[in-house]
């Protein structure tokens, strides 16, 4: 299955893209992170929240989506 990984913010910056696309079977949200990490591994450093589908995820979430985002520390006042 193929799933859209979309960057935002100071990630997009640093992956030089604001999306992509990867091949996954099926595993947990750390599978797919970890994916992402190979391919872009100056996001090892940065803090960031997963979201499947629109809503927050940890780690071991299973996959079950087509839409990964990856978002940075939201700030404002």
């Amino acid at each position: 299955m193929n799933i859209n990984i979309k960057y935002f913010g100071v990630l997009a910056e640093k992956t030089a893209c604001q999306e992509e696309q990867i091949d996954f079977e099926s595993g947990k949200v750390s599978d797919v992170m970890k994916l992402i990490l190979e391919r872009h591994p100056n996001l090892k450093p940065e803090e960031f929240q997963v979201a499947q589908n629109k809503l927050i995820v940890n780690q071991e979430a299973s996959v079950d989506g087509t839409e990964i985002a990856l978002l940075p520390p939201f700030s404002g006042g």
